[in-house]
């Protein structure tokens, strides 16, 4: 991922007020982009209050409006003329979407086709991603890795809405965005964590919001196993897929994006390591509820996102929680919320800079 490549770059980011979207136009103003973004208010009270401190705003053109409004979405297009889209509007909560499934598929799918129909009207469009989500796949519970090709269907109506909108950008991508020359990809990511994510069921949020409180985290399944990774990991790849396409039409496509194989850890674990960073006498319990249905184990394969354009991850699911808790206690002492971001933004970057120069000194040393 070179940052110099989005500079003076008109980038559009849907979704820019939720948890990804904050830091990813966060790193795209360090980079130097002409920033838009298009989304509703921060889905959360807490969230909301993070995002005005973090003054992502401050720096690009911000419109508030919903995905499934295709004229105030065209009109920020025909206004703005991105040359890059990225596409994270979305409901994204897997118990919300079993509250309101019929919300849910209108944002997911229609959102969907109402952004990749303004592109397919807006002629300085020339790269597009549409961020889903690692569920799409119809999980058979497998030991092994889902690949690109594997068959999507997911079971809850959130992770089925989201194999609904990579369908429809298979579609756009094959019956017109290809013919006008525009690269499109999907980008199939696993459960995030990091600094300013308080969304409710989610099992790091709830770890805060237990340690804000001073009581144990309640863990509703201590054995599902999940891909977590940092937020920053599947950003960096995002960056990179929509770069890569923009200059080489060939490599769009579909793309996973996950942690090792050994950062695949049960939440139990993940509550483990979390109360370790955390100190202060944290711990959990495991709690019995009756909950929607949610799959056991989940993993994914990401070899053609390795071999096809060279990302890998940088932090261990150890770094990537003490990270977390490091940005969280920073935000509850008053650190300005820029600082933290960009501290933690540059050390990422820098990591990945010691990573490729130690890999060139091996090879050159073979």
């Amino acid at each position: 991922m070179e940052l110099s490549f989005y500079r003076g770059k008109r980038v559009l980011v849907t979704g820019h007020t939720g948890f990804k979207g904050m830091w990813l136009c966060q790193i795209l103003e360090m980079a130097g982009a002409e920033l838009a973004g298009y989304a509703l208010d921060a889905p959360t009270e807490e969230g909301a209050k993070i995002f005005r401190q973090a003054g992502i705003e401050e720096n690009m053109r911000a419109v508030r409006g919903d995905v499934r409004d295709l004229d105030s979405l065209r009109k920020l297009f025909r206004e703005f003329r991105p040359e890059i889209v990225l596409h994270l509007a979305a409901q994204p909560i897997v118990l919300e979407s079993y509250r309101d499934p019929v919300g849910t598929y209108a944002t997911n799918v229609m959102g969907t086709v109402n952004v990749l129909e303004c592109v397919r009207q807006t002629d300085s469009v020339k790269s597009v991603l549409n961020v889903t989500t690692d569920k799409v796949y119809l999980n058979e519970e497998w030991c092994w890795g889902y690949r690109e090709n594997d068959r999507l269907d997911g079971f809850d109506p959130y992770s089925n809405s989201k194999s609904c909108s990579e369908l429809v950008t298979h579609s756009y991508q094959r019956s017109f965005l290809e013919k006008q020359g525009i690269a499109v990809s999907t980008a199939r990511a696993g459960n995030v964590i990091g600094g300013g994510d308080f969304a409710p069921n989610r099992i790091i949020p709830d770890c805060i919001r237990a340690a804000a409180a001073g009581v144990p985290i309640e863990v509703r399944n201590p054995h599902s196993i999940r891909p977590y990774q940092h937020v920053l990991e599947p950003l960096s790849a995002y960056l990179m897929i929509a770069e890569s396409q923009y200059k080489n039409l060939a490599v769009a496509g579909n793309y996973n994006i996950g942690p090792e194989d050994s950062d695949c850890v049960t939440t139990g674990e993940l509550a483990d390591i979390f109360c370790k960073a955390w100190g202060n006498g944290m711990s959990w319990k495991a709690v019995s509820v009756e909950a929607a249905h949610e799959a056991h184990f989940l993993r994914l394969d990401c070899s053609k996102i390795k071999h096809v354009l060279g990302w890998k991850p940088r932090w261990h699911i150890r770094e990537a929680v003490a990270k977390t808790v490091e940005w969280t206690k920073a935000y509850q002492t008053g650190e300005p919320l820029p600082e933290i971001m960009n501290r933690q933004t540059l050390e990422y970057l820098h990591q990945g800079e010691e990573h490729s120069c130690h890999e060139k000194h091996i090879s050159n040393e073979v």
